[in-house]
């Protein structure tokens, strides 16, 4: 009902330092806007905000948050070498319609004190957010929980996914293949594969998480909660005519 997670709802503080969570968000806030920055280059930028860190540190926090520097994306869900990868199956496919391609993702979202993940699963057709969670783990189970709240709206022919360790696990696939739904993942290092989602974090972090400051996860969640609300139900879009996601995804 809230978004939340069950590991979530049990939330403690991250065990991060006050000094290595602003390092974190900072961090945060760069590569949304210059994903393409490894290590070298977030560590030359730290030093312009008078900011000394030594390599080992900022890799070691990008870690922690997901940034993996070898790809030109936030890579927030590892991959797993025992899990079955599957073919990007997207490649000249034409969307004409809401529940032909769902993608997800999972993002980093910071608090006052400590920070969560953001996991959503989109409508490529019409942007619109069909489900999301927060946990403050990285664990499938968050994952799970938001393709279980989505499948309640409606079932999509093909769901793309990076090759993330939630999203190769088998407990994931399997519950796609009994819907019958094809599943597609992005090549390694392909940002573009999954655009709508990456444009949609940049949306949820300028418009929302940077200009707030959440305390708990709680506050976390009810401001998720409202910008998600304002995107689907209020947001014009150029791209859709002007119109609102959940206008088009009605549509239709």
């Amino acid at each position: 009902m809230l978004g939340l997670s069950r590991s979530g709802f049990y939330y403690q503080p991250v065990g991060e330092s006050a000094e290595n969570v602003a390092l974190m968000n900072l961090l945060d806030e760069q590569y949304t806007r210059t994903p393409f920055y490894g290590i070298r280059k977030m560590q030359k930028w730290l030093r312009t905000l008078g900011r000394v860190v030594n390599k080992k540190r900022i890799g070691r926090l990008m870690r922690v948050m997901g940034l993996e520097t070898i790809y030109p994306k936030p890579r927030l869900s590892l991959g797993n070498v025992q899990h079955k990868k599957y073919p990007y199956l997207l490649k000249g496919v034409k969307i004409e319609r809401p529940n032909h391609v769902w993608s997800t993702d999972i993002t980093y979202i910071r608090m006052r004190q400590g920070f969560v993940y953001l996991v959503a699963i989109l409508d490529w057709f019409s942007r619109y957010v069909v489900s999301w969670k927060v946990s403050t783990s990285m664990e499938v189970d968050f994952c799970l929980e938001a393709l279980e709240m989505a499948f309640e709206i409606d079932k999509p022919t093909i769901f793309n996914s990076d090759q993330g360790s939630q999203f190769t696990s088998t407990d994931f696939t399997s519950r796609l293949k009994k819907e019958r739904t094809l599943i597609s993942m992005d090549g390694r290092g392909r940002v573009f594969d999954n655009i709508f989602v990456e444009r949609l974090w940049r949306s949820v972090k300028y418009e929302e998480v940077y200009i707030k400051s959440y305390e708990t996860v709680n506050d976390c969640v009810r401001g998720l909660t409202d910008y998600f609300q304002f995107y689907n139900n209020e947001r014009l879009h150029q791209a859709l005519g002007y119109k609102t996601p959940l206008q088009v995804y009605r549509e239709h």
